[in-house]
């Protein structure tokens, strides 16, 4: 049972600790005075080799880019947030575009055997990866109450979805489903109409590893924190910042970055969300790795707490 019942008004899901809504004023602003940094137009990173199967007993994470990741826990391969399509965007001709290649071919995976999606925004929730996804694997799903739907139009079936606070055992593993500051859309009119949020998975073993999602710097990755105890690993959002007047509640900088992973108590971070699609939003495409050091340094955070990972880079952690 959820935690945060009243956080339905007028059938929309509200945020907890802040309004990250923007009026068409705001939007009509941002638009107007919008000084995107040039980003290259292509760029190849250098090969990385496939992820190997890894049994329990360590935790294996594969960054693909932005957001996706192949999980590996507790012997459990998990696929979150698979993004592979060109464009972040509802159509094929405009919207965020990818200026580099997803790290791992989706066919270099070794079998998924979990499906996690964490909201419906275009980067995170991609129609055509799904079907690939179903189409391979077949594997049961979990994502946010009022996002099963689209899950089911790619096709998959084994779907679950969640509440804040609510957890379910599948594919071996226990997933929690937890509470984020962001919100939702896929197109003018059904804004916040599903949830938004992260996951908590954690294996037989011990392995913990909590994927942050979206959010906005909030009380909700201390509430994490105390509830889980120890993270073996966090994946946290470092970009999509800029500016921050219009992206501050709902997208994390650097520095708020390595505050969520300082209050959520974790081993270890890697970071997500960053260096991936243009247009995103407007920041230059190599600061947030760079202000990502300087947070670290500013915090008293070692350099290996908390990495950029390399794109299609595994890296591998033991459990607790």
């Amino acid at each position: 049972m959820s935690d945060f019942a009243s956080r339905r008004l007028g059938g929309r899901f509200v945020n907890l600790h802040s309004d990250v809504d923007h009026g068409l004023r705001d939007v009509w602003r941002w638009s107007r005075s919008r000084q995107v940094a040039p980003w290259p137009a292509w760029i190849i990173d250098p090969p990385q080799p496939p992820p190997p199967r890894i049994g329990a007993g360590r935790i294996a994470a594969t960054f693909i880019g932005h957001a996706s990741w192949l999980l590996q826990i507790g012997g459990v391969a998990v696929l979150i947030d698979p993004v592979w399509s060109p464009r972040a965007s509802p159509l094929r001709f405009a919207g965020p575009k990818r200026v580099r290649a997803p790290g791992q071919a989706l066919e270099a995976l070794p079998k998924v055997d979990l499906l996690l999606v964490s909201h419906n925004h275009y980067d995170h929730c991609d129609l055509a990866t799904l079907q690939r996804v179903q189409a391979r694997w077949a594997p049961p799903a979990v994502t946010s109450l009022g996002t099963g739907r689209l899950l089911a139009k790619a096709g998959l079936r084994a779907l679950r979805e969640m509440d804040w606070w609510d957890s379910v055992e599948v594919a071996g593993l226990r997933v929690t489903y937890v509470p984020s500051q962001h919100f939702s859309a896929r197109t003018l009119f059904d804004r916040n109409r599903a949830l938004w949020g992260g996951f908590i998975i954690q294996a037989p073993d011990g392995a913990t590893v909590y994927f942050a999602g979206d959010s906005g710097w909030c009380p909700h990755f201390s509430e994490i924190g105390r509830r889980f105890g120890m993270i073996d690993l966090a994946l946290i959002p470092i970009g999509a910042y800029a500016p921050r007047w219009f992206m501050r509640t709902q997208h994390m900088d650097p520095d708020e970055a390595v505050q969520a992973h300082l209050a959520c108590g974790a081993r270890a971070s890697l970071a997500m969300h960053f260096g991936t699609f243009f247009g995103l939003t407007d920041e230059p495409i190599d600061e947030p790795a760079a202000l990502l050091e300087a947070a670290k340094a500013r915090h008293g955070v070692a350099q290996d707490a908390f990495r950029v990972p390399g794109f299609g880079e595994t890296r591998y952690y033991p459990a607790a």
